[in-house]
């Protein structure tokens, strides 16, 4: 049930090589850590799953469909979202407006249906309305969605990456680094978010340096270094791996 396979993929830039022949694949409604020290390729793993960068060689198999080099805009289409370590979200545009604007195929962003504003056109609206505050509401910003995403907190912005990606219903959502620069109350509430997505059936993987949330969250974790599989398995066996101490402490 191999929902997500990387085979052989590799990538440099300026002859750095980032990815090193890696291959990993993770399976259908499973919640997957990847960690490695800096430099491991953990973030070029993750651009080259999500269409933000095209691997030199390898391929992305996604839902037993080669999805190699693909535009994120395409991925998320066919189910696979991810979000950024650096939170992206329009400053100038309140939070239910946010969340809103990542609807797939609104019929009021064409021309013609904005002009008639045909009554298919307003159910819609009405639709992706409802589902966005109950986002809002699901992840505690119902009391924010007014303001400006600008007046929000770092783990504020965080909570409304992710209302923001599922609007777009995935069934692959890959987390950048979610629990960084976040204070350790809403740490834990979006672990919380993460497990709850994950039990009702969602894949999920989660790029992560605060180890101790990450390792008691997942249910497997892969460790990169110098672009290549370092090792993986259960949390508790891969952490008391010599050779992942070694890549995390040195000699």
């Amino acid at each position: 049930m191999t929902l997500l396979g990387v085979e052989g993929l590799s990538k440099e830039f300026g002859g750095l090589r980032a990815l090193n022949e890696l291959s990993i694949s993770v399976e259908r409604k499973e919640l997957v850590g990847v960690m490695g020290p800096n430099g491991a390729g953990k973030s070029t793993f993750f651009n080259c799953i999500s269409g933000v960068v095209s691997p030199d060689d390898g391929r992305v198999i996604f839902d037993d469909k080669d999805i190699t080099g693909n535009s994120p805009e395409t991925l998320a289409q066919a189910g696979l979202v991810r979000t950024f370590q650096h939170t992206r979200e329009l400053e100038t545009m309140t939070v239910r407006d946010n969340v809103r604007l990542a609807a797939p195929g609104q019929p009021g962003e064409r021309t013609i249906p904005a002009l008639l504003h045909t009554e298919s056109m307003q159910e819609q609206e009405q639709k992706v309305r409802r589902r966005a505050d109950e986002l809002i509401e699901a992840f505690e910003l119902d009391h924010l969605a007014d303001e400006y995403s600008s007046n929000l907190s770092g783990g504020q912005r965080k909570l409304l990456e992710m209302a923001r990606v599922l609007m777009l219903d995935p069934e692959l959502l890959l987390l950048d680094e979610p629990f960084a620069g976040v204070n350790p109350t809403l740490t834990q509430e979006i672990a919380d978010h993460i497990r709850d997505l994950n039990d009702e059936g969602m894949t999920i993987v989660i790029i992560e340096h605060e180890l101790e949330t990450l390792t008691e969250l997942v249910d497997r974790l892969i460790v990169l270094e110098q672009g290549r599989l370092l090792v993986e398995g259960v949390p508790e066996e891969v952490l008391s791996d010599e050779r992942v101490i070694e890549a995390y402490l040195g000699e």
